[in-house]
């Protein structure tokens, strides 16, 4: 099944759900993770289990990232230019 039904179907409200969720339990884990990472009676097995748990997080925050993607429509280019070096953003786009 596709999510490419213009954002108001079943399956695109099911994935965005699923996302939100997802980047909600990402940010819960960075919190104990900081938590975590200052406390300096952490022991292995602990921070073991914080490992884990962040590459879990990561792996569904990318997923979620991936499927955003493919969901936004890219412009075609405009030709003419020679300029093949796609978009340019200002650096404070960047922090």
């Amino acid at each position: 099944m596709s999510t490419d039904d213009g954002g108001g179907g079943y399956m695109s409200c099911l994935a965005d759900n699923t996302e939100t969720v997802q980047l909600g339990v990402a940010a819960e884990m960075l919190r104990h993770a900081l938590e975590v990472l200052s406390d300096e009676d952490a022991g292995p097995e602990e921070l073991r289990l914080l490992t884990t748990d962040l590459a879990r997080v990561l792996r569904d925050a990318l997923r979620v990232a991936e499927s955003r993607g493919r969901r936004l429509r890219i412009p075609e280019r405009v030709s003419g230019g020679g300029d093949d070096e796609g978009p340019r953003l200002p650096a404070a786009a960047f922090g």
